[in-house]
């Protein structure tokens, strides 16, 4: 699978969060009631999607830079058995 560009990767988490505010936005000026539903829960799943892949991103970046300062490898186990 190919893999994204960086520009357009790291944009992602901001991008999602803008769309769920334009559809929270949408939701909020809707005149019918069942458009303004879909558009209010569209908006928040984008909007949590958003702030769920910022949050990843930046608990495994600190983890990963732990790791390296640590010099073990992120997720990996140590060759050493615990006793």
């Amino acid at each position: 699978m190919p893999r994204l560009k960086e520009p357009i990767y790291e944009s992602l988490p901001v991008l999602y969060v803008a769309a769920g505010a334009a559809l929270l936005w949408l939701s909020y000026r809707g005149r019918h009631s069942w458009w303004s539903a879909l558009c209010a829960l569209g908006g928040f799943l984008a909007m949590v999607v958003g702030l769920a892949i910022w949050m990843r991103r930046r608990g495994y970046r600190a983890t990963s830079e732990d790791y390296r300062r640590l010099g073990r490898p992120p997720g990996g186990s140590t060759s050493e058995e615990p006793p």
